[in-house]
């Protein structure tokens, strides 16, 4: 026998059953911990999708304590957690909020332990206006509603300031312009230029340090802050509320004066005046001394030739005056002469009062009877009365007497004792008038009243009818 052939018959066999145990093996599933899972699609989608670019609609917008946001990017079909760090957020201009469609890039992210997935966020941008616009429309809209903007804060310039502040950058082209425009409009003029940086991160802090420098100057009266024109990012250190806020709580009128006629900033909203330029500022500021004078020499003619027409009418008055004006001695006799006048004629009036008073009294006197007589007619009239009455009372009586006689009679037919008299009597029980033998008993004792005297009696009997 070959040993060989021998040999591998005997090792086909075993050969046979390794092979179905490998492939029995390979047969069987793969188990995976939930760990190895959430580690697998986290390295997959980290791997396939490093840089995204999604748009959608934030909600649920929630700015953490840490200073990170939270919130989730949705479609009108589904929506993403997303989550932004602080150390990105804090380079955004405006503030989002549930409902601002936006564009977001970032990276997405697995969070393993609880095996869901969101965006990180590292760039926001709105969609439609810019980021700027709409930070700087939130903040307009949040310090109207304050009433920043009132009309009724504004105050007006003073006429004829003294002392002028510019908060600006002592470099710039509007501060050279600012001194060229007040120095050829008002020569006098103190001007006190406050440096501040305009433009770049640090120009808010700048410039409310140069307003805050401003109020520490006691004789300031009119403030100008502003600068040149530039672009929307260039102006927006004016845009800061940290510099709403400053200008408003300034206790110096103040004129807003940044970029050009079509730039406009929340410094223009808060402050007392906005100027289109700064050179429209110096202008606003003061009056031309040119100017000025015309304005003086123009009051100084109305005030002489107002002065000179009075003098002229005083003038007229005097003469007319002085023309009806006569010798004060023949005013005197003229009125010594009137008064005799009067004395006469006051005289005269008396007398003539005294006859018409006397003629009166006479006249009454003829009209008034003799007062004998008048007392003889009313003695008379008395005792013509005295009689009437006299004889009425007599008649009264009379009549009265018999009337009286009548009733008597009438009284003494119906009198009980005239009944007594008849033989009847009035029998009493106890002050009881007894009308009936029902109001009687057997015993009872009774009290008969006679015509003459009276008698008490026992009742033995009664018969009822």
């Amino acid at each position: 026998m070959d040993f060989e052939a021998v040999a591998s018959a005997c090792a086909a066999p075993a050969t046979d059953a390794e092979a179905k145990q490998e492939a029995a093996k390979k047969a069987e599933p793969k188990i995976l911990s939930v760990s190895d899972v959430n580690k697998a699609v986290k390295t997959t989608l980290e791997n396939d999708y490093k840089t995204l670019w999604i748009k959608g609609e934030i909600s649920n917008f929630k700015p953490h304590s840490s200073g990170h946001f939270y919130f989730a990017l949705k479609d009108s079909k589904a929506s993403i957690n997303a989550v932004m760090f602080r150390g990105f957020n804090q380079g955004l201009r405006f503030k989002p909020h549930d409902g601002l469609e936006v564009i977001v890039r970032g990276k997405i992210s697995v969070y393993e332990p609880r095996g869901t997935y969101q965006v990180f966020c590292e760039m926001m941008e709105p969609v439609g206006a810019g980021a700027l616009q709409v930070a700087f429309d939130q903040l307009k809209r949040k310090l109207e509603l304050e009433g920043l903007f009132a009309p009724a804060r504004k105050r007006a310039l003073p006429a004829l300031p003294r002392h002028v502040a510019v908060v600006t950058s002592p470099t710039g082209a509007a501060i050279r312009d600012i001194l060229n425009i007040l120095n050829r409009r008002f020569k006098g003029l103190r001007v006190t230029v406050i440096p501040a940086v305009v433009q770049g991160a640090g120009a808010p802090d700048s410039i409310c340090l140069g307003i805050a420098n401003a109020q520490k100057l006691a004789d300031v009266d009119v403030m100008i802050v502003g600068r040149g024109g530039g672009s929307i990012e260039d102006l927006w250190g004016f845009n800061d509320e940290r510099v709403a806020r400053a200008i408003s709580g300034s206790r110096i009128p103040t004129i807003s004066a940044v970029g050009h006629e079509i730039d406009f900033t929340i410094a223009d909203f808060v402050a007392d005046l906005r100027a289109p330029t700064p050179s429209a500022a110096a202008e606003l500021v003061c009056k031309n001394a040119g100017e000025i004078q015309e304005q003086i020499n123009g009051l100084k003619s109305r005030l002489w030739r107002a002065l000179t027409g009075k003098f002229r009418m005083d003038r007229q008055l005097v003469t007319g005056l002085s023309k009806r004006l006569v010798d004060p001695k023949r005013r005197l006799l003229d009125l010594a002469l009137r008064s005799d006048e009067l004395a006469q004629r006051l005289e005269a009036g008396v007398l003539r009062y005294f006859e018409t008073e006397r003629q009166h009294v006479r006249l009454l006197a003829a009209r008034l009877p003799s007062p004998r007589e008048t007392i003889l007619r009313r003695r008379q009239d008395v005792d013509m009365l005295q009689a009437r009455l006299n004889g009425s009372m007599v008649r009264g009586l009379e009549i009265r007497q018999s009337r009286l006689g009548r009733l008597s009679a009438l009284l003494d037919a119906v009198s009980p004792l005239k009944v007594l008299e008849r033989g009847f009597s009035i029998t009493r029980k106890d002050g009881e008038l007894i009308k009936s033998s029902e109001q009687l008993q057997a015993g009872d004792s009774v009290e008969i009243a006679l015509a003459k005297g009276s008698a008490r009696a026992r009742i033995e009997s009664t018969v009822k009818s």
